[in-house]
C-alpha cells in the first residue's frame, strides 16, 4: 500500500494534475479494503469540496475533502492545504457480494477512479467486499548506522492499526535476523489513529561500513499461514556504509586481513594434503612403534643428564608368575627384564606346579646367570592368582610390577616409571601397551586415558605395565582366585576403592609389548570364556563395596562390562529447548520426548528465539495445553549461550533448585525410553559429576556424538565420527560410558548448581560455536567430571535449524570463537593435552586413527 495519507511519513508527493474538466479538480491515490483515499479541490475557491459517493447506482453518502494536503496544496499554490479525504466505504456493504463504486462532484462530473495500474481512469470500479488486512510501511534510511522506518498492520479496515510487527531483515542475500518493529513513532500513531509502537531500528554491524553498496532486504512476515512475506515500501534499500573515513579505513583493512586468513587456512588444507610425505596411521604402526621406540631412547638418555636419577633409587620387584610358556617366548621375556637401563631390580620368578621340566632348567639356568633373578617353586599348580601373591609375599622391592611369562618390556620401562614415580609422588602408575605378533610386528597399541574409574568399570583398560607401591599393595590384600582370569582387573578396582584418585598416574609411553599367540587373550577372549563372567563377578562386587545400586552384564560375550544404574533417586529435570521456527523438527522433538520417556519429574522450557512462522504459533498453542511444558519468547538475535543462559534463570523455582538441567537441540529426537534416567543416574552414581552427553547418532545410525576430543589443533573434535551405532569404537569407547573432556550441547545434562558455580555459558564472546566445549572445560577445571553415557541413544540431525557456517559472515564469526578459545585455554593442561584422548593420536583426521609423529609427542 502507498503510505502517503494525512500527515504520514512518506516519500515525495505526487505532482497533482488536473484529473477532471471545470470547476473541481482531483485524485483518488488509492481504493483499497474499502477505503478510498485522496484529494479534490475547487477551482474557484469556494471551500471544501462535497464528494457523492455511489454504490449500484444509488448515492449513498457525501464525502468532505478538509483532511490536510501540504504536498498538493504547496504544488497548486494554493492558501488552503485542507483538501484530502480518506473514507471507508460503509459497513452495509461488506457483504461478501460485488458492488460498482463511483464518486461524483456536485456538478455531477466525474472524479476517476483508479484501474489496476492505479491510473485514473475508470468512471466506476468493482468493490468485492471482502474485508482483508492492510499493511502500511516506509523505510525512512540510515542514520548513526542504523536502519529505520515503520511498518503498521490491521487486519480489516474497520480495526485499529497494530504495531509490533515481525521484519526479517537480509543484506546482500544474507540472513541478518528478525527484528520486531516496536519502538515508538508518535509521527505515524498520530497519523493513521493507530498504535505508535511501529518503528524499527535495525543496527548495521560494523564490517559493512566498507564504502561499498549494499542492498538491504526487509520484508514483514506473515501472520498466517497462507500469506506470504511482503516487502516494505522503499525495500530494497540500497546503500553506501561509512561514518568517517578513519572508519572506512579501518573496515577495509581488516576485510583484507578476514579474506587473508581464508586464503591462508585454504591454502594449508591444500598444501597438507599435497604433501608427499606419508601420514602415519595404526595401518603403519609397526614402523611407527620403531621410530617412537627410538625418540623414547633419546629423550631418556637425555634426562639421565638433565634430570639424574638418585643415586640409590629404590628397589623394583619385577613379579612373574610362570606356567608353561613357550620356550623361545620365555627366554625374549627374561632378556627384556636383564636389558633394562633400572639396574635396581629382582625378578621373582614363580614356577607354578613345576610342570614343564624345561621351564624349571631355564629358570634356574637364569638364576645362576643374574643374581637379580629369584626363583620360587610351588609344588602344586595354584594358578595365576595365588602364584601372583606368592611373588608378592617374596617381593622385597620398595615397587612391585606386573609382569607376564611370555611379554616384552620396552628396554626403558622400569627407568620412564620410576621417573614418573619420582616426579609425580603417585603410589600406582600404568603405562600405554601394545602387542606383538610371533613375527615380531608390533600391533594393536593401546593409547590411554589418564585415570578414569568409570571407564575402569568398563573394561580393565589399566592391564600392563603396572609399578605399585608394595606397601599400598599389601594394605590392598592378596590377589583372588575367585576371579581368575580378571584377576588383575578385580585389583584394579580395589585400587581405586583406596587409593586416592591423584595418586594413580598414567605414563603415556608404549612401555610393554603383549604377546600375540594362538592360545593367548591377546589373540581371542575365546580362549578364556571364564575371564567374562569373572570379570562382571568383579565389576559387580567392587560396586556392592561402594554401596553402589547397579546390575552388571557383559557386553556382546567380551570382557566389557555394562552397568545398568538402578533408581536411586528423581531429582527434577528442567528440559531446555532453544528453537527459531521449524515447526515440524520443533514440535516432533518436544512430541517424541514426552511420548517417549519414563523420567517421572522433567519440565520443558521451549525458549522461542524470534520465530514468526503462524504454524509456530499453532505449535506452541498445542505444547502449552501440557501442564509439563512452559514457552520463553526471546526477541533477540540468535546467542545460542544467552538464549540457554536466560531460560536457566527463568525456570529456576525452590522446588528445582538441585535438580539437573538438560540442554537439548531442537533437531535431537529422543525415542528410547529410559533416556533421561540413564543420564541422571550416570551424573548420581559417582562423586562430582558436572555434566553428561549422549551418544548421537544420524538418521543413517551411524555416529554423530560419541564425546569430544579438545585441543589447539580442532578446538573440539567429535571422535568416532561416522562409525556404524553399534561400533566397539577404540577400546570400547562407543559402547562404555566413560570420562571425557568435553560433550555437546545438543544433548548435555549439567546439575543446576554447578552450571551457577561456573558461570553457564559464555554469551560474550561464544555466541554460537565452542560455548559447550568451554562449559565443559570450565567444569573440568572446576574439578568435576564430564562423563558420555553410552546406554543414552538419541537421533541428531545435526544444525538442520541452524545451517552451516560456510557464507562469510559465519566464517568470520567462527574464526573470532576459535581464537577466543585458543587464547583463553591456550597453555592449560586440559586444552593442551586432552586428558582423555590419548596425545598420540591427532584430532585434526580420523580420531583413534591417524598418529602424531613420533618427533611431536
Amino acid at each position: 500500500m502507498p503510505a502517503s495519507s494525512s500527515n504520514v511519513p512518506a516519500g515525495p508527493a505526487p505532482s497533482p494534475r488536473r484529473t477532471t474538466p471545470g470547476m473541481f479538480r482531483g485524485l483518488v491515490d488509492s481504493f483499497s479494503h474499502g477505503v478510498l483515499r485522496g484529494w479534490a479541490v475547487d477551482v474557484l475557491g469556494r471551500g471544501p469540496v462535497t464528494l457523492h459517493l455511489l454504490a449500484d447506482g444509488q448515492e449513498i453518502e457525501k464525502i468532505t475533502c478538509n483532511l490536510p494536503r501540504g504536498d498538493v496544496s504547496e504544488a497548486l499554490g494554493l492558501e488552503s492545504s485542507e483538501l484530502g479525504f480518506e473514507h471507508m466505504l460503509p459497513e452495509f456493504l461488506f457483504d461478501d457480494r460485488p458492488h460498482r463504486i463511483a464518486l461524483r462532484f456536485s456538478d455531477r462530473s466525474v472524479l476517476p477512479l483508479p484501474d489496476a495500474d492505479g491510473n485514473p481512469t475508470l468512471e466506476s470500479t468493482s468493490f468485492d467486499s471482502a474485508l482483508l488486512p492492510e499493511t502500511r510501511s516506509f523505510i525512512d534510511g540510515l542514520e548513526n548506522a542504523t536502519l529505520r522506518g515503520w511498518v503498521t498492520r490491521r487486519p480489516n479496515p474497520r480495526a485499529p492499526w497494530r504495531g509490533g510487527q515481525l521484519l526479517s531483515v537480509s543484506v546482500d542475500g544474507i540472513d541478518l535476523g528478525t527484528y520486531r518493529a516496536d519502538h515508538f513513532r508518535g509521527d505515524v500513531g498520530a497519523a493513521l489513529k493507530g498504535d505508535p509502537a511501529c518503528g524499527f531500528e535495525i543496527p548495521i554491524p560494523g564490517h559493512l561500513h566498507d564504502r561499498r553498496v549494499h542492498r538491504f532486504e526487509i520484508l514483514l512476515l506473515p501472520e498466517q499461514s497462507d500469506q506470504e512475506a511482503e516487502p516494505l515500501q522503499n525495500s530494497p534499500y540500497v546503500t553506501t556504509l561509512v561514518d568517517d573515513q578513519l572508519a572506512g579505513q579501518l573496515v577495509e583493512i581488516e576485510g583484507v586481513v578476514t579474506e587473508l586468513h581464508r586464503q591462508i587456512t585454504r591454502l594449508r588444507r591444500e598444501m597438507r594434503a599435497l604433501l608427499p610425505t606419508e601420514r602415519p596411521t595404526l595401518q603403519h604402526y609397526s614402523r611407527w612403534a620403531e621410530q617412537n621406540r627410538a625418540r623414547l631412547l633419546a629423550a631418556t638418555a637425555q634426562a639421565r643428564v638433565t634430570r639424574p636419577l638418585p643415586e640409590k633409587p629404590p628397589l623394583i620387584s619385577v613379579l612373574c608368575p610362570v606356567w608353561k610358556p613357550l620356550a623361545r617366548d620365555f627366554e625374549a621375556a627374561i632378556e627384556s627384564v636383564r636389558n633394562q637401563t633400572y639396574e635396581n631390580w629382582e625378578l621373582i620368578l614363580v614356577d607354578d606346579g613345576a610342570v614343564c621340566p624345561a621351564t624349571s632348567a631355564l629358570i634356574k639356568h637364569y638364576a645362576k646367570l643374574d643374581s637379580r633373578i629369584r626363583p620360587v617353586t610351588l609344588k602344586k599348580n595354584v594358578g595365576i592368582a595365588e602364584a601372583t601373591n606368592v611373588a608378592i609375599r617374596e617381593a622385597r622391592g620398595k615397587w612391585v610390577a606386573f609382569f607376564d611369562h611370555d611379554d616384552l618390556l620396552v628396554d626403558v620401562a622400569l627407568e620412564t616409571m620410576m621417573r614418573a614415580a619420582l616426579k609425580s609422588g603417585a603410589k600406582l602408575l600404568y603405562s600405554d601397551e601394545d602387542k606383538v605378533d610371533p613375527a615380531g610386528r608390533f600391533l594393536e597399541p593401546h593409547f590411554k586415558p589418564d585415570f578414569d574409574h568409570r571407564f575402569l568399570m568398563g573394561c580393565n583398560y589399566i592391564c600392563h605395565l603396572v609399578l605399585i607401591e608394595t606397601k599400598a599393595l599389601r594394605a590392598l590384600g592378596p590377589l583372588d582366585s575367585t576371579y581368575n582370569g580378571a584377576q588383575d582387573h578385580d585389583l584394579m578396582l580395589r585400587a581405586a576403592e583406596h587409593i586416592p584418585h591423584p595418586a594413580i598416574h598414567h605414563v603415556p609411553e608404549i612401555l610393554y609389548h603383549w604377546r600375540k599367540t594362538e592360545n593367548s587373550t591377546a589373540a581371542t577372549i575365546a580362549n578364556k570364556d571364564y575371564a567374562v563372567q569373572a570379570g562382571v563377578d568383579a565389576v559387580q562386587a567392587h560396586l556392592d563395596r561402594l554401596g553402589l545400586k547397579g546390575e552388571v552384564s557383559a557386553i556382546n560375550g567380551v570382557t566389557h562390562y555394562r552397568v545398568a544404574w538402578l533408581e536411586r533417586q528423581a531429582p527434577p529435570v528442567t528440559v531446555i529447548i532453544p528453537f527459531r521456527d521449524y515447526p515440524e523438527l520443533t514440535g516432533r522433538c518436544v512430541e517424541d520426548f514426552l511420548a517417549s520417556q519414563t523420567y517421572p519429574d522433567f519440565r520443558i522450557v521451549l525458549v522461542d528465539n524470534f520465530s514468526s512462522r503462524p504454524e509456530t504459533r499453532q505449535l506452541l498453542e498445542k505444547l502449552s495445553q501440557d501442564p509439563r511444558i512452559s514457552v520463553l519468547r526471546i526477541e533477540e538475535g540468535f546467542n545460542y549461550s544467552r538464549l540457554n543462559n536466560l531460560a536457566v534463570a527463568a525456570s529456576l523455582t525452590p522446588e528445582n533448585e538441585d535438580g539437573f538441567l538438560l540442554f537439548l537441540n531442537n533437531d535431537v529426537f529422543v525415542t528410547q525410553p529410559d533416556f533421561l534416567t540413564c543420564m541422571v543416574q550416570e551424573a548420581l552414581n559417582l562423586p562430582r559429576v558436572g555434566a553428561v552427553g549422549a551418544k548421537l547418532v544420524y538418521p543413517n545410525r551411524t555416529i554423530q556424538h560419541a564425546g569430544i576430543a579438545v585441543g589447539p589443533e580442532m578446538i573440539g573434535t567429535h571422535v568416532h565420527h561416522g562409525l556404524p551405532e553399534h561400533a566397539y569404537g577404540y577400546v570400547g569407547r562407543i559402547c562404555l560410558s566413560h570420562e571425557v573432556t568435553g560433550v555437546t550441547g545438543a544433548a548435555m545434562l549439567v546439575p543446576r548448581s554447578v552450571f551457577r558455580e561456573v558461570g553457564g555459558f559464555d554469551e560474550e564472546q561464544l555466541s554460537v560455536a565452542y560455548n559447550d566445549v568451554d562449559l565443559c572445560l570450565k567444569i573440568r577445571a572446576g574439578g568435576w567430571r564430564v562423563l558420555y553415557c553410552a546406554d543414552a541413544t538419541a537421533e541428531h540431525h545435526e544444525s538442520l535449524s541452524r545451517g552451516t557456517d560456510d557464507h562469510p559472515e559465519r566464517e568470520k564469526r567462527w574464526f573470532h570463537e576459535s581464537e577466543t578459545m585458543r587464547e583463553r585455554w591456550g597453555g592449560h593442561p586440559l586444552f593442551e593435552r586432552d586428558p582423555a584422548y590419548p596425545y598420540a593420536f591427532r584430532q585434526d583426521r580420523q580420531t583413534f586413527y591417524d598418529l602424531r609423529d613420533p618427533e611431536e609427542l
